[in-house]
């Protein structure tokens, strides 16, 4: 209660001193942390102090242009991005607001001008490295982090937040990986009940066994090269598409011959809870946990972290049928698919296992799944890869889709019996 009691008036005192820096056209850090939201470090060398105001002062005349931008949110690693993120999201309107060197304080001061400002369609936000660097407790960090997403959700209750979880580094940066780590759990915390609010798996695909990053993606063990920020967009672009901000294009994919679908890419139809009513022409399940979205069959993040969740078709399978479907996994996603009753791992496999050593998975794109069943047994692989040459299955059953943790899209569903 007293968290949000002060957070609120400092909300208020946010947006005066919002308003006196625009018009008086000063966009300089403030001199001491009297009267400053959050707590931990806050940067002033002297060249933090003439890039955060170079910066942030080029910014206050791009506010008209910007409007309804995706706003990327943070500190060098998203500065080094550049301006249009290197046009990985296609025509997204994107805003880059990192600022290298600065903190989750940082941030949190300069929110009002730099991002609500722009009225953001969602906001993409990563920081915290540089905190562990100037050796913030991750609680700290953490308490910050708390207070940008609120601030994001008094400005708008239904602004999405998509929160990625810190880059590994290195000991030799002054960023252990127990630290990092440790940070990284509370994020969790942080998006709890928050339901606009994605936290994103952003530090085990790119981690060693150690824990630390890896010189083929982070040439400095601490900002990524053009191959680690492909990476980095290959997890952000499929919770964007579920947002509706990117590939709204539709599908134009035709059924082979002898097979029929089972998602008809606008709604539920044909689909239900085990013992509840089908969800004919419904977009969303009844605990929005199941979406469709532009051709796609969503089980999206929980905000909870992990939470069970079964959909079923309506129709079962006596016969002798293959299923075929494309599935694509945000980093660490973990879902199934159900055989008449079994579970069938569908994960993203290199990472969340159990079958981290296939060659032709293709982390965070599609990847096709093919079922076929005779008699009580099925053979199932992955872009052609076997998983398992004998899964058994019952005589019949449903087919069904499991949500875990992580968002996993399915497309594509379709069954040919006999």
């Amino acid at each position: 209660m007293q968290l949000r009691l002060l957070f609120s008036v400092w909300l208020l005192g946010a947006a005066s001193l919002g308003s006196v820096a625009a018009a008086s056209g000063s966009w300089a850090i403030p001199a001491t942390d009297e009267g400053l939201p959050g707590a931990g470090p806050l940067r002033r060398a002297e060249w933090f102090r003439q890039l955060w105001e170079e910066r942030r002062s080029a910014w206050a005349g791009q506010v008209a242009a910007d409007q309804g931008a995706v706003v990327f949110l943070g500190d060098s690693i998203t500065q080094g991005w550049g301006e249009d993120l290197g046009k990985a999201f296609g025509a997204l309107k994107v805003a880059n607001r990192g600022i290298s060197g600065d903190t989750s304080r940082g941030v949190l001061i300069r929110l009002q001008e730099d991002v609500l400002a722009l009225h953001p369609a969602a906001v993409v936000l990563l920081v915290g490295t540089n905190d562990l660097e100037e050796q913030a407790a991750p609680a700290v960090i953490a308490g910050n982090l708390r207070l940008i997403v609120a601030a994001l959700r008094a400005h708008r209750a239904d602004l999405p937040v998509i929160l990625c979880k810190v880059f590994p580094s290195s000991a030799s940066k002054a960023r252990p990986a127990a630290a990092i780590r440790a940070l990284n759990e509370l994020c969790a915390g942080v998006v709890k009940d928050q339901p606009q609010v994605t936290l994103l798996e952003t530090w085990k695909p790119f981690a060693d066994a150690a824990g630390d990053a890896v010189a083929a993606e982070f040439p400095d063990l601490l900002h990524p090269n053009a191959a680690g920020y492909a990476k980095w967009a290959a997890a952000l672009r499929p919770v964007l598409a579920t947002l509706g901000l990117c590939e709204t294009e539709a599908d134009s994919f035709q059924v082979e011959p002898g097979f029929v679908s089972l998602f008809n890419g606008r709604d539920l139809s044909g689909w239900k809870f085990q013992g509840g009513e089908a969800f004919e022409g419904k977009v969303r399940s009844s605990d929005q946990r199941y979406a469709a979205i532009n051709g796609r069959l969503v089980v999206t993040t929980p905000s909870e972290g992990s939470k069970l969740a079964q959909l079923w078709t309506v129709r079962e399978f006596p016969r002798d049928f293959t299923l075929r479907l494309e599935f694509r996994a945000t980093p660490d996603a973990d879902s199934g698919v159900f055989l008449r009753g079994p579970q069938l791992q569908c994960r993203d496999y290199l990472i969340a296992g159990p079958f981290k050593n296939l060659v032709k998975y293709k982390p965070q794109d599609w990847n096709q799944l093919e079922v076929v069943v005779v008699g009580g047994r099925a053979r199932c692989t992955c872009n052609g890869e076997v998983l398992d040459e004998a899964f058994q299955v019952p005589p019949t059953g449903p087919i069904g889709l499991e949500g875990d943790h992580g968002q996993m899209e399915y497309r594509r569903l379709r069954v040919k019996e006999g």
